[in-house]
Formats: structure tokens, C-alpha cells, sequence
């Protein structure tokens, strides 16, 4: 689902030229040799780039912070022409030895590692092999598909024991786990409209975080498993019905998205940004007191395709720009430990426009 916003937004076409930096000291750090940060981003150090082509998106970290799970269409590792699952090793020297846990059929979004070492992930597959016919554009408008085929599956790192975990009439996707280990969030139409859902790792209990009009989807966690933070629309008049049509076609318009928290529960809902623009892909700073995410608020009036992440105070101040390359930069994670972030990218060394979209790893710098 996410990958067709990368697709969407990414900038035009040209080959890509990889490159890593060294992992350097604080005291021996040399910006001029970080040749994949750009001016500004102060918060990052030691970019290291760790996939090569194609659309590569939401890689998220396992537990004990030494993989990263992740989808990809990148026809050098995947053949089936839509998006699988894999993960890769982040300490590897030049490119990582890249492993499938999805089935290679039909097409994946949303992975997420459990603390098992166990992998979630939102899939099409038994409703077919081949890749599901996503929703055509409707009225000039972009859409992402809400293909009903999509189940929640889990399965070994390496593939196996692949077991049906959350399914059902509709879309059932969007799954992360709690730091805590007791919890998935999802986004389900299983009511009708795409809301959050809670699932008790342990016992398999189900709970209904949101029920407002709109599209309330890409949840995670706080660090201490006591916060939610997701994006949403909150359509109103015409922006409603436009909103139900588009659901009744199993799609969405992902223009119009605001960042909202709450407790693990549902309680104390609460918008946290009020930029206008698409606001999407946030992730909780390890303070647990902010947030980051993807935005192209700043860049409405003259290139609206351009997303930058940033950070904003839980309360809605203190907004801060992290990314500056002037591409397409999305999907933060900190590592558990909090001295890392994962992210997607259309960057590279040669800073030449492309459309691959890249998962990389920085260092993060208070």
C-alpha cells in the first residue's frame, strides 16, 4: 500500500550510484566523508545505504537491533512484479545477504519483526498467485488500493511455518508489535470503514481502538507499549461522501492526513499535527515526549511530491526538519536502543534524481 506513495511522489527516473560510509567515532567524524547526508541534517551521521534499486520501503528493526525486516519490489532480489518481504542483516560489508520470508505470491505490505524473532507481515496470497490489480485513478485523484484479499500472516525469519495470524471478510493489514511483546495494531475494514484494531498477542482478543468517519492506519507504539501514534483523515461534507465512494471501490486518497496519538487503548485521542498536506509515517521519538514523521506540508505551493521527515513535540510545538535531500525521505524507525534510525530514501551518492526508492541507516545525533 505504501509503496504506490513512493511511486507516486518519487522524483524522475536515472540509474543510481550506491555508496557507504564508514562507521566513524564522534571524535573522528568527518561530515565531508558522509557522502550521503545533506547539509541540515544534523540528527544524522554515517548514512549507510543498504538496498540498490527498485522500491524498497518500511524496513523496521528486529528486537535485538542487528536485522531489519522490509518490502520490495527490487527485480534483482524479487521476480514476482509487486511487493515481498524480506530482511537483511545491517552490519553486513557492502550489500547484505537479503533473505525472503514471504511466499513470493500475490503481493505483502507492513512487515514487523516480533520478539520471538517471528516476522508479521499483511498478504494477498491465498486469495491468488499473481499480483492483485490495484484501483484505478478515479477523477485525476491519487489512490492507494484496499485490496480485501489482504490477511495478516506470521512466519519464521527464514520463511517457514508461514500460519494465517488475523483474517476475515476485508482488508486486515498495517500490523506492528509492541515493544512490550503483548500487542499487534492493524488497520481493518472488518466495520466498514478503516479503522484500528488491537490484537492480544497472548490470548487473541480483539479490540477497536477508532470508530470516526476516515482513514486511520499506519499505527505503532510508543518505546514503553503505553502510546499509539497513526495517521488519519478526518473527511467532513463533501470530502466524506468523495471518502465513501472511493471505500466502496477499495481505495483511498491519500492526500489529506493529520498525526494522531493516544493511549494503548484508544483513550485521550488527540491530533498532534495540524499542517495540512499529507502527514504520514510517524514513529515515537525514544523519549516517548515526540514524534517523528513524513510530511510535504512545507512544499505544497512548489513541489508537493518532495516529503521530508520531521519532528514535532507530542503537544503540537518544537516542529523540526530531520531530512533535507530534496528527494523523497520517509518511513523513520529508531532502533530499540535508540542509536539508530531506519529510513527510506530517494537519495544517493551522486545525488542524481531517480525513482528507487532505498532503505538506509544512519546514526542518530541528539
Amino acid at each position: 500500500m505504501h509503496t504506490n506513495l513512493i511511486l507516486a511522489f518519487a522524483v524522475s527516473s536515472a540509474v543510481i550510484v550506491s555508496g557507504c560510509s564508514p562507521q566513524q567515532s564522534a571524535e573522528s567524524y568527518d561530515p565531508a566523508s558522509d557522502s550521503l547526508r545533506f547539509d541540515g541534517e544534523v540528527h544524522l551521521r554515517n548514512i549507510k545505504q543498504l538496498t540498490f534499486g527498485g522500491n524498497n520501503a518500511e524496513a523496521y528493526w528486529s528486537f535485538d537491533g542487528t536485522e531489519l525486516v522490509f518490502q520490495s519490489d527490487w527485480d534483482e532480489i524479487n521476480d514476482q512484479g509487486c511487493d515481498q518481504i524480506f530482511t537483511m542483516p545491517i552490519d553486513a560489508d557492502g550489500r547484505p545477504d537479503y533473505k525472503l520470508v514471504s511466499t513470493g505470491d500475490g503481493r505483502t505490505t507492513c512487515s514487523y519483526f516480533l520478539p520471538d524473532g517471528r516476522v508479521v507481515y499483511g498478504s494477498t496470497h491465498e486469495g491468488g498467485q499473481e499480483c492483485p490489480v490495484g484501483a484505478p485513478v478515479v477523477g485525476g485523484s491519487y489512490v492507494w488500493s484496499i485490496y480485501d484479499s489482504y490477511d495478516i500472516y506470521v512466519a519464521n525469519a527464514d520463511g517457514s511455518e508461514t500460519e494465517l495470524l488475523i483474517g476475515g471478510p476485508g482488508y486486515d493489514a498495517e500490523a506492528t508489535v509492541s515493544p512490550d511483546g503483548k500487542w499487534i495494531i492493524f488497520t481493518s475494514t472488518r466495520t466498514g470503514d478503516l479503522e484500528l484494531w488491537r490484537y492480544e498477542i497472548e490470548t487473541g482478543d480483539l479490540l477497536q481502538l477508532t470508530s470516526g468517519l476516515g482513514y486511520d492506519g499506519g499505527a505503532f507504539f510508543s518505546r514503553d507499549s503505553q502510546q499509539i501514534v497513526w495517521r488519519a483523515s478526518r473527511p467532513t461534507g463533501e470530502a466524506a461522501e468523495k471518502y465513501k465512494t472511493l471505500l466502496a471501490a477499495n481505495s483511498v486518497e491519500p492526500s489529506d492526513l493529520e498525526i494522531f496519538v493516544a493511549d494503548i487503548d484508544g483513550s485521550n485521542a488527540r491530533q498532534v499535527t495540524n499542517l495540512g498536506g499529507a502527514n504520514w509515517a510517524p514513529f515515537f521519538h525514544p523519549s516517548g515526549e515526540k514524534i517523528l514523521f513524513t510530511t510535504n506540508h512545507h512544499m505544497m505551493d512548489t513541489d508537493p511530491r518532495q516529503f521530508d521527515i520531521f519532528m514535532m513535540d507530542l503537544d503540537g510545538t518544537g516542529l523540526e526538519q530531520i531530512t533535507y535531500s530534496g528527494t523523497f525521505d520517509a518511513f523513520p524507525m529508531f532502533s530499540y536502543d535508540g542509536s539508530k534510525l531506519a529510513f527510506s530514501s530517494n537519495r544517493n551518492v551522486s545525488r542524481t534524481p531517480t525513482r528507487d526508492t532505498n532503505v538506509f541507516v544512519a546514526d542518530w545525533v541528539e
